[in-house]
């Protein structure tokens, strides 16, 4: 059966977005005058950008994101993150392409068919997302809620930007006689100053495997390249191969350091998930970019899995800048959406630097 999932946390109660007359007659407007005027309100804003309609949310703090509305890419998150006037930093790593809509990185939706007859890749090739509603609270939180369609399947993605947080959710519902299996995750693409001071924290304990991530249409290495092995150099101290895909181990150490080449899904083994009692993977981990002083937390809901993984040298080709690739995800296990049901899954990114 699938997870059916209330989107609330004690501090963040994502907006409900409106499902009045907009959920009977989705809109089809794409152009950003048509969006701006039946949308567009204080702190959201609808413009173009190399022929790619994106909306732009700004809350009272300064905080912004941008979103790319016909692939629900999410480019661009600069919160304020320091007391400053200016003090706000771009944390998503975007590499742009040679057209508006297909930038890599940044955070993006990953639904990938996971049936028995042969994985057909992206459920969202070929499809558009529209903007279905918009919601606001005295613009310290704003909301921009997408829609589309993909075989039996109607999804919903919401973003909501906060003060000192963003959160992205997605809602498949299949309304097929079938059911869909499905792999899932919410990829964020994370910008940090200095290779060697990048690192996550509160994954101890924790199982993890060495594993591709997901194909997807944002990401930035390929399966196949975020498994390929790195010469850790002359003075690669305390370096440590990866194991070999499959092989179990328990994070032992309070703080995993990102500066070498790794592709890991944090999760309980698929055979531990068949007991009645096993060991999950936290809710919540932390980013640290220590070149900026810079922490961020990472919140999972719906998602059995935690996928990181880091370039290592690799990064040299994008630019001067490092980044990880880490979110919630179905991996492992795939999710099974029954006829009828819904499954729901989400990611919030939240940060106290300004305390």
């Amino acid at each position: 059966m699938a997870s059916l999932l209330p989107f609330s946390l004690p501090k963040l109660n994502i907006i409900k977005a409106s499902s009045s007359s907009t959920t009977a007659t989705a809109t089809t407007l794409s152009t950003p005058e048509s969006l701006e005027d039946k949308f567009g309100k204080k702190g959201i804003k609808f413009l173009e950008s190399n022929n790619t309609p994106f909306v732009e949310l700004t809350v009272r703090n300064g905080s912004s994101l941008r979103l790319q509305i016909p692939n629900a890419h999410v480019t661009s998150y600069k919160p304020k993150v320091f007391w400053k006037d200016d003090g706000f930093e771009e944390i998503l790593y975007t590499v742009p392409g040679g057209g508006g809509a297909d930038s890599r990185g940044g955070i993006g939706l990953v639904l990938n068919d996971a049936s028995e007859s042969g994985s057909k890749g992206s459920l969202l090739s070929g499809s558009e997302w529209t903007v279905k509603d918009v919601d606001s609270d005295a613009i310290d939180a704003l909301q921009v809620e997408l829609s589309c369609t993909a075989g039996t399947l109607d999804i919903t993605y919401v973003i909501t930007l906060y003060p000192v947080s963003i959160a992205t959710a997605v809602i498949v519902k299949n309304t097929g006689r079938k059911a869909v299996t499905l792999t899932s995750a919410i990829l964020s693409h994370l910008r940090s100053k200095k290779r060697a001071a990048t690192a996550i924290q509160g994954l101890q304990s924790c199982s993890y495997c060495t594993h591709p991530p997901l194909s997807s249409p944002f990401e930035i290495l390929s399966p196949a390249e975020a498994m390929k092995t790195e010469d850790p150099g002359l003075f690669a101290f305390f370096y440590e191969p990866e194991k070999k895909p499959g092989s179990w181990t328990l994070q032992d150490v309070p703080i995993t350091i990102l500066k070498h080449k790794l592709s890991r899904v944090y999760a309980a083994p698929p055979k531990e998930r068949l007991k009645d009692v096993y060991n999950t993977p936290p809710s919540k981990y932390e980013t640290i970019d220590q070149g900026r002083k810079l922490f961020f937390r990472v919140i999972r809901m719906g998602y059995e899995d935690i996928y990181v993984s880091s370039p290592g040298s690799f990064s040299q080709k994008y630019g001067k800048d490092y980044f990880i690739c880490t979110g919630p995800a179905s991996m492992l296990v795939p999710v099974v959406v029954n006829p009828g049901e819904e499954w729901r899954g989400a990611q919030i990114i939240e940060h106290d630097n300004l305390t």
